[in-house]
């Protein structure tokens, strides 16, 4: 049997088996390009004439998988190469915020604008606030701790946001 045998062998399997083959290379993610994979792929086969093959059907969904294989290695370099690109040559988009020492400055003014919202609050208040925001006690653990009841804390806490909330409001105001 020569070379060419073995191709048009390759040939009739593929072509009784196309809808098969169609069917796998959309499993794989082809989508609208199984239709051209399964064209290149029987390029391929004339255009690398082989020996008879004791699997035929077999290898023909391997020589499709390897296809698959390297169209994603080819789109995924692509975007690679793209981004890379854009990278360089793109413009800064986005505008620099402010120097580190004026951020630090707000940052500073925001802390001591909050402190003084909550110094304003009665000693409870505050305690609940700290115990169930920072420490992360629950509701009830606070209640439990400060001796009072379950809605004297949820009452406690609302005060305290409420403050903090107007002390917010009063910096985006300046």
């Amino acid at each position: 049997m020569s070379d060419q045998d073995g191709s048009a062998g390759l040939e009739a399997v593929l072509i009784a088996h196309r809808q098969q083959l169609l069917r796998f290379l959309d499993s794989l993610g082809a989508g609208d390009a199984a239709e051209d994979l399964l064209h290149e792929l029987w390029i391929n086969l004339h255009a690398r004439p082989t020996a008879p093959i004791g699997r035929p059907l077999s290898y023909l969904y391997r020589a499709a998988h390897n296809l698959m294989r390297d169209r994603y290695r080819s789109a995924r370099q692509a975007r690679l190469r793209d981004r890379d690109w854009h990278q360089l040559t793109a413009p800064d988009e986005i505008e620099p915020g402010p120097p580190a020492i004026e951020r630090a400055a707000i940052a500073r003014q925001s802390l001591d604008r909050a402190d003084r919202a909550l110094m304003a609050l009665e000693p409870r208040a505050r305690t609940c606030l700290r115990l169930h925001r920072l420490e992360g006690a629950s509701q009830k653990e606070v209640a439990i701790a400060l001796g009072v009841s379950l809605s004297t804390v949820e009452s406690d806490l609302r005060r305290a946001y409420a403050a903090l909330l107007a002390a917010k409001a009063e910096l985006d105001l300046e």
